[in-house]
């Protein structure tokens, strides 16, 4: 496409990525709010001293929602549009931060936890497919990364918010952080009432007027009569019209005609989590008490690691669409299992300085991680796969990420008991196979256009052997 995009509409797209970032805003604080809030001296008294198993269980227990719910989002994302997935899943969030922060005892928490992991599995299944779907082909890494930079600030905003409020001397110290994911669940529904729908959605379900507009809106400055907006139209018609001479959507069909895309995208996610971030992400808290900070030094320390974590996801922008995803992930991959081994010898070595030496580590690793790990796995399913069996796509990618999710989040406490400093090295060993999975099978998917993609999949040296 040699036209550009007028300003006005670079614009709206950035302003309307950044706003639907809130949903992946929201995953991220919802993932970090209950690493310092577990460590409390009010929520253990609450909660009876909280063993290992019960607080794995608190902590992890959302991925079983979030897995369930990402599977059956496809199939709703198909029906009721894009949109009103994202609405759907901000105000079941919204539900589940209430059970959480009025939460009477173990068994409501837990109870409110799953619902917002409901919450979750909409959310972090349709808001990458959204932005990928209203993102022009030359601008599409950059705001998917700006995306991955919304969830990390979640993330962040979470950790110093359990900062401050563990200077509270009552219940309040776990209450308000738990509180405010809903708060900002409802920001989310709300403001989603005023999103445009997919254009891609709108073509796909005949309402090609409504989908012209949007596409002038986000390509021709509102005139449907731009050059850049038409071409934009002509390619997803024409790239729907070909995929119905197929007919059967089925996920069945999807895995015989294109198992290969579904199997890099399933195993980006996959990797994402096994490469070991949620053992910080979810316990930085219960990892830096083992090397030595304890009580609220140990958050405060998760929230300085936050803060280098967002920086670090800020240059993936300028790079990921002149790079190139394949180079980010495998200099990514490199770095975490280099710092991930490191972390376990000085765990090992147990020396006066091993608290700072892990610290040290854990920063390195997360800052590799939001440059390459964290972003990519988000952006490359929901790129890869054809538009008939994009959403059906992603929530299988998706539902890999919280099924591996909560393996790492459930096995974390007691592997930090059991295996103690190995548990580093064993999550560096999943970085190593990372590496090689995406030097010997990943296409390089920069610029390429939705529709395609196919052509890229195809022509890869090695997806090529196990089919489109």
């Amino acid at each position: 496409m040699g036209e550009t995009i007028p300003g006005s509409s670079r614009r709206l797209v950035l302003a309307i990525s950044c706003f639907a970032s809130l949903g992946v805003f929201l995953f991220g604080y919802d993932q970090g709010v209950m690493s310092g809030v577990i460590t409390g001296p009010y929520f253990k008294a609450y909660f009876h001293q909280p063993d290992r198993v019960e607080l794995a269980t608190m902590v992890a227990i959302l991925e079983i929602g979030a897995f369930i719910t990402s599977l059956l989002a496809g199939r709703v994302g198909d029906i009721f549009g894009r949109r009103a997935t994202i609405f759907a899943g901000a105000c079941i969030f919204t539900l589940g931060g209430l059970f959480q922060a009025f939460a009477t005892g173990f068994r409501v928490m837990v109870f409110g936890r799953i619902i917002s992991g409901f919450g979750v599995g909409f959310l972090s299944m349709c808001v990458p497919v959204y932005q990928s779907e209203i993102s022009p082909a030359e601008n599409r890494g950059k705001l998917a990364c700006i995306e991955f930079t919304g969830n990390i600030l979640g993330y962040a905003f979470s950790v110093w918010l359990d900062y401050f409020c563990s200077f509270i001397t009552s219940d309040l110290s776990w209450r308000v952080p738990l509180l405010m994911q809903s708060v900002i669940g409802a920001v989310l529904a709300i403001g989603t009432l005023f999103l445009p729908e997919s254009p891609r959605w709108l073509i796909d379900t005949e309402q090609d007027e409504e989908g012209m507009g949007v596409l002038a809106d986000l390509h021709g400055d509102g005139d449907p009569e731009d050059e850049r907006a038409q071409e934009e139209f002509r390619e997803i018609k024409e790239g729907v019209l070909a995929e119905r001479e197929f007919g059967d959507r089925s996920y069945k069909a999807m895995w015989r005609r294109y198992r290969s895309r579904v199997l890099i995208a399933c195993s980006a996610q996959l990797f994402a989590q096994f490469n070991g971030i949620n053992v910080i992400s979810y316990y930085a808290p219960l990892v830096f008490e083992s090397a030595g900070w304890i009580g609220r030094d140990a958050i405060l320390m998760t929230g300085v690691n936050s803060i280098i974590y967002v920086l670090s996801t800020i240059p993936t922008w300028y790079l990921v669409d002149s790079l190139g995803r394949r180079p980010i992930l495998l200099s990514g991959a490199t770095i975490m299992a280099i710092a991930l081994s490191l972390c376990g010898f000085f765990l090992w070595m147990d020396k006066g300085y091993t608290p700072v030496a892990v610290v040290s580590c854990v920063i390195v690793y997360n800052a590799a991680f939001g440059f390459s790990w964290g972003p990519i796995p988000w952006l490359y399913p929901a790129e890869i796969l054809p538009n008939a069996f994009r959403v059906k796509g992603v929530s299988l990618s998706t539902a890999s990420n919280w099924f591996s999710n909560y393996v790492v989040g459930a096995m974390t406490p007691i592997n930090q008991e059991v295996l103690g400093w190995k548990m580093y090295p064993m999550h560096a060993g999943f970085c190593v196979v990372s590496f090689l999975l995406v030097f010997f099978t990943y296409p390089e998917s920069t610029g390429v256009p939705l529709e395609e993609m196919g052509k890229l999949t195809s022509h890869h040296h090695l997806t090529s052997t196990l089919g489109r």
